[in-house]
């Protein structure tokens, strides 16, 4: 079974605790109304100077569901229109990168509504290369001069952590056919597919992209950051919800209301 059609625990339990929620809250009979669209690159991420994010080369799509006014992100590979209930989300299958995303731009516009959670809209414009800066400065103060791991290239933390670290100190795994094995910022590109384990015993700090709850990869990663007892960030809005409600470790200095 390929990750995409893998059932996810972590992604099975939020289900659980949401439905909780929405059940104490009383909004499981409530007609929500939930638009989720794929916003275009400038939409999502406004002009933030380098070309170079996998959002505006066509690699992945933001997409944004409105619960009450609320709003919440999720990048995905797999973009998909959708008009129904709360009460339809929480019942979608999670097995494919589709239902994980809409499920997942849901919980986080629904727990923003609910005052929940913060930050579930994609950050714009300068702020993209601001926010990997600060997530390099804040390893470097909470961490030291430690190994990173970063898990799937976004081209501006890898170099703010190139330029922080050292490129010695760290590793990066993509699942994109098209940079693995290629040289970003000094640095080899590994294959995410066969070297996340690897690249999580050699790192001190994983750095992991909440697109990892998306694509089905999130339970594999954790459980090797748990299995070797390794410190470990989620970056960006997509898994801002899952975060929230897994009491997970979140870093987003950018992110909108």
């Amino acid at each position: 079974m390929n990750d995409e059609h893998k059932p996810s625990a972590i992604l099975d339990a939020s289900k659980a605790k949401l439905s909780k929620i929405v059940m104490q809250r009383r909004l499981q009979d409530t007609d929500v109304s939930i638009l989720v669209r794929p916003l275009t690159p400038e939409e999502a991420i406004g002009e933030p100077g380098r070309r170079d994010f996998p959002i505006i080369i066509g690699k992945e799509r933001v997409i944004e569901a409105q619960v009450l006014g609320a709003k919440g992100h999720a990048f995905t590979d797999s973009p998909a229109d959708f008009a129904g209930t709360l009460a339809q989300i929480l019942a979608l299958a999670l097995e494919t990168n589709t239902n994980r995303a809409l499920f997942i731009a849901t919980i986080n516009a629904t727990l923003r509504y609910l005052d929940l959670c913060e930050k579930t809209v994609h950050c714009k414009d300068e702020e993209p290369a601001k926010c990997a800066k600060e997530i390099a400065a804040h390893i470097l103060e909470k961490w030291g001069k430690v190994r990173v791991g970063l898990v799937r290239l976004n081209p501006a933390i890898a170099e703010a952590l190139v330029e922080t670290v050292g490129p010695d100190n760290v590793k990066i795994t993509d699942l994109d056919l098209q940079n693995i094995n290629v040289s970003k910022f000094g640095l080899k590109i590994w294959d995410g597919r066969e070297k996340t384990n690897d690249l999580i015993k050699q790192s001190d700090v994983l750095v992991v992209t909440g697109t990892t709850f998306v694509n089905g990869t999130f339970d594999s990663i954790m459980e090797g950051v748990r299995k070797y007892k390794k410190d470990y960030l989620i970056y960006g809005v997509t898994g801002a919800g899952a975060c929230t409600l897994m009491g997970l470790n979140r870093i987003c200095p950018y992110g909108r209301n």
